[in-house]
C-alpha cells in the first residue's frame, strides 16, 4: 500500500509531535497529488503560527496562495490570523457588534476596540473558519493542511464546539431581541442578525461534517521511532478519535538503517511494534533517514517516492527480536562552553523554547535536574506549559497539575489549563460575564432570561488559546509566592511559545478596554469591588512583563538541531525575542555530531553549547538509571560539566 491508495479524499491534515516531519511530508504529499492530478486545483496550507513551508520548499510563502514554479496547480499559502482577523471584521463586525450590543449594557462604538486587541486562540480560530471557507467556496479540489503540533492542532478542532455554543449564546441575544420586537411592534421581522446566525450554523455543520467524514478527510499522525514520540501520538490518536476525527494512518518518519548505532536501533526494533500496535486497523507507513536534508522540489519528491508500508522493513533491524543490552558503557563527549550557575546569579526563571521536536523537553529536564543537584539547598521546579505535555515521559513518571518530586529538591508540574480556567471563571470571569450582561441583580425576567445566561454559556466553554494567559498567571503566582528559588519553563513550539511571551501585554490591553467600559457605565453596573480585583491582576500582569524583560531576573535558552528549516526559524525566533527586549544568551545545539557546527553568523549574539547525542539504552555498569531518567542525568553532566 502507498499514499495513492488515499487519492479519494479531498482534505488530508498532517499533524503530530513537533519536529517529526509534518512540514516535509505535507509538502511532498500535496506535490505527488499535484502531478497525479494536473486538472485539479490542490492548494497546500499551513495554520501554524510558526510556519516553515518557505525553508522546506525553498520558495517565498505567504497569506496570499501562490503557485509553485514546476507545479501551477498547487498553490502554497500560509495563513495570517491578523489579516484574516480584519477580513472576518470586514464582513461580519457590524453584525456581531450589533448582536453584542443586544445581549449587554455595551453600546456598538464600545465594542469597535476589541478588533484591535490581541485574541487568545486566534491562529486557531482563523484557521477552522479559513478551512470551512475554503472547502465552502471550492476553491481548489483537494487541500492538504500543514498544522501545528498535536495539542494546538486539538485546540483548532475543539473550536468546532466551541463555536457550537458561542452561536447559541448569540442566539439568546437575538431571542432578547425578538421577544422585545414581538412586545413593543406585534412581531419581529427577520434581520442581518438573523440571516448571520443561519449562515455561520450552516458554515459550523458543513464544515464539521467535513472534517468527521472518513471518506472526504484523513489526519496523517506523523511520528519519529522514539519514546516521547510514541507516547505523544497514543494520547494524540485518543483525542483525535474523541473528537470524531478520521485517522488516515501513522507514518514513521527517519528511520534508522541496520548499520546505525546498536543501542539506537535497539530502541527503534521495540518501538515500531508499539506504534504498529496503536492502531492495528490503520496502515503504518515509514521512511528512513535522509543523507540529505529533505528540502527542495527533487528531494521532497524523491522522499514520497520511497514511502512503503510497514510489511516491507527491509533493510532494518528485526523488530520480532529483542534487542540485547550493550556490555559496555562509554559517555558521551562533553563539549566546552556549559551553562553558567544562574542560581548563583541570582535568576529565578529558565525559559526553553524552540521549534517542535528539537528537544526541548529533555534540555529542560536536564537544566532543572542540574541546577537542583548542584544547589541541594534550593528549590527548584520544572513545568510543562505546552498542552501536548511531555514532561513526564522525559522524567519517566506520570505527571500532573499538582507538583510531583523528582528529587529531594526538585518537583515537576504539567499544567491542566481546565482546571486553572476554572479556578479563573470563579475568581473573575462569572463575575465578569454578569457585569456585561447588565445584571445588576434587579428583578427584571426578560434581562435574566436571555443576558446572563448567554455570557455564562459562553464563560463556560473552554476559551480558546487561554492556556497561554493561564499558564502566566500560574508562573506568575509561583514566583511572588516565593515558594521556589528557580523555575524552569518547558515551553510549548515556537509560534505558541511567542503567544506566551505576548500575553502580558494583550492581557493588559483587555483589562485596559474592560476599565474603559466600566468607568462609561459604573452608575449601571457597579462591581466596584470586582474592578479593584481586577486592577489588581493588571498591575501583576505588568510586572510579570518587567520580569520577563529583565535579564537578572529571566534567562531564555533557545533549542536548536543542523537542519536548515530549524536553524532558519530559530533565526526568527531570535529577532522576536529581540524585538519583545527578552534576553537570549544561549543557544543549545542538540545531538550534536562533530564536523557539524552551527553557523556563528546567524547566531551572533548566542554562546552556541553543543548537547552530543544521548545513548538510547543505558545498562547498569554505566553507574546511570535507565532511560529515560539516567539521560535526563547525562545530558544534565554534559550541560553543566558536572563531574
Amino acid at each position: 500500500m502507498t499514499f495513492s491508495s488515499f487519492n479519494s479524499l479531498q482534505l488530508a491534515l498532517f499533524s503530530g509531535k513537533g519536529g517529526v516531519g509534518k512540514t516535509t511530508l505535507s509538502c511532498g504529499f500535496a506535490r505527488s497529488w499535484a502531478c497525479q492530478f494536473p486538472a485539479e486545483r490542490v492548494l497546500l496550507l499551513s495554520t501554524d503560527p510558526a510556519h516553515s513551508l518557505g525553508d522546506v520548499l525553498q520558495m517565498p510563502v505567504e497569506d496570499t496562495p501562490h503557485p509553485m514554479p514546476d507545479l501551477p496547480n498547487l498553490q502554497v499559502r500560509a495563513l495570517d490570523a491578523q489579516r484574516l482577523l480584519q477580513a472576518f471584521k470586514e464582513r461580519y463586525g457590524t453584525v456581531l457588534e450589533l448582536l453584542v450590543e443586544r445581549g449587554s449594557f455595551v453600546q456598538g462604538e464600545d465594542l469597535s476596540p476589541v478588533w484591535d486587541l490581541s485574541w487568545p486562540g486566534l491562529d486557531e480560530l482563523m484557521g477552522i473558519l479559513e478551512i470551512q471557507r475554503i472547502l465552502r467556496d471550492h476553491e481548489a479540489e483537494r487541500v492538504v493542511v500543514d498544522m501545528a503540533p498535536s495539542g494546538h492542532t486539538l485546540n483548532l478542532f475543539g473550536l468546532m464546539d466551541f463555536l457550537d455554543e458561542f452561536l447559541n449564546a448569540l442566539d439568546l441575544f437575538q431571542e432578547k431581541h425578538r421577544v422585545i420586537s414581538q412586545s413593543l411592534a406585534g412581531s419581529h421581522r427577520e434581520d442581518e442578525a438573523d440571516r448571520f446566525l443561519l449562515e455561520m450554523r450552516a458554515d459550523l455543520q458543513s464544515g464539521r461534517q467535513m472534517l468527521q467524514d472518513a471518506t472526504h478527510t484523513a489526519c496523517w499522525v506523523v511520528a519519529i521511532a522514539e519514546p516521547m514520540s510514541w507516547h505523544e501520538t497514543r494520547r494524540f490518536m485518543d483525542a483525535l478519535d474523541a473528537l470524531h476525527i478520521p485517522v488516515g494512518g501513522i507514518f514513521l518518519n527517519h528511520l534508522l538503517k541496520g548499520d546505525a548505532p546498536e543501542d539506537r536501533l535497539a530502541e527503534q526494533q521495540i518501538l515500531l511494534e508499539k506504534f504498529r500496535m496503536l492502531a492495528p486497523q490503520k496502515p503504518l507507513f515509514w521512511s528512513l533517514q535522509q543523507a540529505q536534508e529533505p528540502i527542495g522540489s527533487d528531494r521532497l519528491d524523491t522522499l514520497i517516492a520511497m514511502v512503503v508500508e510497514h510489511a516491507t522493513l527491509s533493510g532494518l533491524a528485526d523488530p520480532t527480536i529483542p534487542p540485547s543490552a550493550p556490555t559496555d558503557f562509554q559517555s558521551p563527549p562533553c563539549y566546552k562552553p556549559g551553562f553558567v550557575d544562574w542560581v548563583a546569579q541570582g535568576q529565578r526563571l529558565i525559559i526553553v523554547g524552540g521549534k517542535g521536536g528539537v528537544g526541548k523537553t529533555t534540555v529542560a529536564a536536564a537544566i532543572a535536574w542540574g541546577i537542583a543537584q548542584r544547589h541541594p539547598d534550593r528549590k527548584v521546579r520544572i513545568i510543562s506549559i505546552d498542552p501536548a505535555h511531555s514532561l513526564g515521559d522525559a522524567y519517566g513518571q506520570g505527571l500532573g497539575h499538582e507538583p510531583l518530586a523528582i528529587a529531594p529538591n526538585l518537583s515537576a508540574q504539567e499544567i491542566d489549563a481546565e482546571r486553572l480556567l476554572n479556578q479563573f471563571r470563579d475568581e473573575y470571569l462569572w463575575e465578569l460575564a454578569a457585569m456585561m450582561s447588565g445584571d445588576t441583580g434587579d428583578d427584571d425576567s426578560l434581562k435574566l432570561a436571555y443576558g446572563p445566561e448567554a455570557w455564562k454559556q459562553i464563560v463556560s466553554q473552554a476559551l480558546p488559546g487561554i492556556d497561554e494567559m493561564l499558564s502566566l498567571i500560574s508562573v506568575m503566582e509561583l514566583l511572588e509566592s516565593g515558594e521556589q528559588d528557580l523555575i524552569v519553563l518547558d515551553t510549548a513550539p515556537t509560534g505558541h511559545l511567542l503567544r506566551f511571551l505576548e500575553m502580558p501585554t494583550a492581557l493588559g490591553d483587555w483589562l485596559a478596554w474592560i476599565f474603559k467600559l466600566w468607568l462609561k457605565y459604573q452608575d449601571v453596573v457597579g462591581r466596584v469591588e470586582l474592578m479593584s480585583r481586577l486592577r489588581t491582576l493588571r498591575k501583576r500582569v505588568m510586572d510579570a512583563q518587567k520580569k520577563l524583560k529583565n535579564p537578572a531576573h529571566t534567562e531564555f535558552i533557545g533549542v536548536v538541531q543542523a537542519q536548515s528549516a530549524i536553524l532558519a526559524e530559530a533565526e526568527r525566533l531570535t529577532h522576536s525575542l529581540e524585538a519583545m527586549a527578552i534576553a537570549q544568551r544561549y543557544l543549545v545545539h542538540n545531538r550534536y555530531e562533530p564536523g557539524e557546527a552551527i553557523p556563528t553568523e546567524q547566531f551572533p549574539q548566542q554562546t552556541i553549547v553543543r548537547l552530543a547525542q544521548l545513548p538510547r539504552v543505558i545498562p547498569t555498569i554505566s553507574g546511570y538509571p535507565p532511560a529515560p531518567l539516567g539521560q535526563i542525568q547525562i545530558a544534565s553532566s554534559l550541560l553543566f560539566d558536572i563531574s
